[in-house]
């Protein structure tokens, strides 16, 4: 049986280029040998696209985050497909394992679309606004589940929108992802240092009231026509922390995943509930991993949705489907599937 040929794609403009390439490092390790072939496509952080040889370096060494160079083997993407010096690449499937803009925005998937090329994860219309937490939280609000309590800002009205706040409260961007340049803010000297941060990362920002509570994720793969959700999991944060922000995630080694996470089985079954609703709301395909926070008076408050989570072989989304029975390299194949089946 001839092999289906499979595009893997990381790196990126965005803010979380890196984790881009450590999570498709890990795909390129999952992926089953005897159905697919391979194709490693890079970017750079200039926008530069080069296809990699397969032994490329993805990984993190010595805290050392992996960056994809230049090396002179562009590749182009047009409506007729990917091509190397003018000679078209013959590809089944794209895996655009891209974290943040470019990636999760819509922007890729309208590229792939025009090239009428199959990939794994959400199409255009969902993807922008799972990426815009303002305009995924209206959608959530207004579909019954409860948020944080928060506003939206600009350079320009910051000052304005932030005066009758209540600390603490979390400084994000809006289309923002690993945590970067998000802050925990505790008093008012705080606040405008956090969010004149954030700004470098988005020109919209979020300022929302701290949830006293715990983090629970749950992850979402539709497979065989169907949406399924995984055991829920709690982020267990090194107290050093003080918060899931990037090096707790990615360089220290400080946060575990408690699976399945120590709440009532009714409680859990309602964020799985919640999950599969989460991902149809934004008009999501093929995977999400649906964030909830989990008050101490027993609320569950949606917090975000990633539709193209951290996908190494330890990430939480396929930690998630692993205790629930999906191993890693099942749940790379169903992805693709579902992507070549739709």
């Amino acid at each position: 049986m001839k092999k289906q040929r499979i595009a893997i794609i990381c790196g990126g403009p965005s803010s979380e280029h890196e984790v881009s390439c450590v999570s498709a490092g890990g795909v390129l390790k999952g992926l089953d040998a005897e159905r697919f072939e391979p194709v490693l496509i890079g970017i750079t952080k200039s926008g530069v696209w080069v296809v990699l040889p397969l032994d490329y370096q993805l990984e993190i060494v010595n805290k050392k985050m992996p960056v994809i160079e230049d090396n002179g083997r562009h590749v182009e993407l047009s409506p007729s497909g990917f091509s190397i010096d003018g000679q078209l690449l013959d590809i089944d499937c794209v895996f655009p394992v891209l974290h943040g803009e470019f990636g999760e925005d819509g922007k890729i998937q309208h590229l792939l679309d025009e090239a009428e090329l199959a990939y794994v994860g959400s199409g255009v219309s969902a993807s922008a606004q799972a990426m815009d937490k303002v305009i995924a939280k209206q959608l959530f609000a207004a579909s019954g589940m409860r948020i944080a309590s928060g506003v939206d800002v600009t350079h320009d009205d910051w000052r304005s929108k932030t005066e009758s706040l209540n600390f603490p409260v979390f400084v994000k961007p809006a289309s923002g992802g690993s945590s970067r340049g998000t802050h925990k803010v505790k008093n008012a000297a705080q606040l405008e240092p956090a969010i004149l941060d954030a700004l470098l990362y988005d020109t919209k920002v979020l300022v929302e009231a701290a949830i006293n509570g715990r983090e629970i994720e749950c992850a979402v793969l539709e497979r065989d026509g169907k949406v399924e959700a995984s055991i829920v999991g709690e982020i267990i944060v090194n107290p050093k922390f003080e918060f899931y922000d990037f090096e707790a995630k990615y360089l220290d080694d400080a946060t575990t995943v408690k699976i399945p996470a120590d709440i009532s089985d009714i409680d859990a079954d309602e964020i799985r509930r919640l999950a599969v609703a989460a991902f149809h709301v934004l008009g999501c395909s093929g995977l999400a991993r649906c964030d909830f926070f989990y008050s101490t008076t027993g609320e569950i408050i949606i917090n975000e949705v990633n539709t193209m989570p951290g996908f190494t072989g330890t990430s939480v989304y396929p930690k998630l489907w692993q205790a629930s029975g999906v191993s890693y390299r099942d749940l790379i194949s169903a992805l693709i599937d579902t992507a070549l089946s739709s």
